[in-house]
């Protein structure tokens, strides 16, 4: 699946939930269900594994996408990506990069910013 960036770099196309969606795959929206429902100690019913990913303008999002303060801000501010954002790296990205296990996401930024201030 092709790299699907949010607005804080997370790679929504590894998103089991976003897989589940782009599938239409009831099993695969059940496991996620239930990882996500694990990992934040609630139960996350099998109707709210729907996400068309977190640049979605119109369409599904999971609970997290749509309440993301990040996501609000990038759109508010008319950003592809945070990376594009005059004040970046803020206090919201670096909170919400922080909670992600991963480096990928903010190596993502860093690179997509490197490229915007060398174009600059």
């Amino acid at each position: 699946m092709a790299e699907i960036l949010a607005y804080c770099g997370m790679d929504c196309g590894i998103c089991p939930v976003y897989r589940a969606t782009q599938a239409d795959d009831d099993a695969a929206r059940e496991k996620a269900a239930s990882f996500f429902s694990k990992l934040f100690n609630t139960d996350i019913p099998l109707q709210a594994i729907n996400c068309d990913g977190c640049t979605a303008i119109t369409g599904k999002l999971f609970g997290h996408c749509d309440s993301c303060e990040v996501r609000a801000c990038a759109r508010a501010r008319d950003l592809d990506i945070c990376a594009q954002c005059p004040e970046y790296s803020c206090e919201k990205l670096d909170r919400q990069l922080a909670q992600i296990p991963i480096p990928q996401p903010r190596e993502r930024l860093e690179e997509i910013r490197k490229d915007i201030l060398g174009n600059a």
